[in-house]
């Protein structure tokens, strides 16, 4: 499948991607790169005593992250695409805590596909996380990328 044939797809519900589980040495490690040292991401003895969650959680940010990572295997397959560019959100609500050691993944339907030149497209993802055995998910959100079809 080529760029240009993203087009066919929109409205399309990708496949799911991969499982992953978010462990605390994984929130640990993004606390110490964001500064983000909050008591409920680090603390377990804490968030048992003074809050509702079952667990440390992990940062919403961290969650959003991986977002990229946690991509569609169906969008591996543009053999015409050089590289991939974050080109931001449009929404995005952090609706459900994801506790420690949760399983997460994200779901994906290709909303829009915008042409910019050059054989360049923004497509908009609407997204969701789903973290395993929980009704609700961790966050919804419209993401955008830029693909940059590779050079002839």
């Amino acid at each position: 499948m080529k760029i240009e044939d993203l087009n066919d797809w929109v409205g399309r519900t990708l496949e799911p991607s991969p499982w992953l589980r978010l462990d605390q040495a994984r929130i640990s490690a993004f606390a110490d790169c964001t500064s983000d040292h909050q008591f409920i991401h680090l603390d377990a003895e804490r968030v048992a005593r003074e809050t509702p969650f079952p667990a440390t959680i992990a940062h919403g940010f961290l969650t959003l992250s991986l977002s990229v990572h946690l991509e569609s295997p169906d969008l591996s397959d543009l053999e015409d695409l050089g590289f991939v560019i974050n080109y931001g959100l449009d929404k995005l609500r952090f609706i459900n805590p994801v506790p420690a050691d949760s399983r997460v993944r994200v779901h994906s339907t290709l909303a829009e596909v915008r042409s910019r030149g050059a054989g360049r497209v923004v497509i908009r993802l609407d997204k969701h996380m789903e973290i395993e055995g929980q009704e609700k998910p961790a966050w919804v959100a419209q993401q955008l990328f830029m693909l940059i079809p590779q050079e002839s």
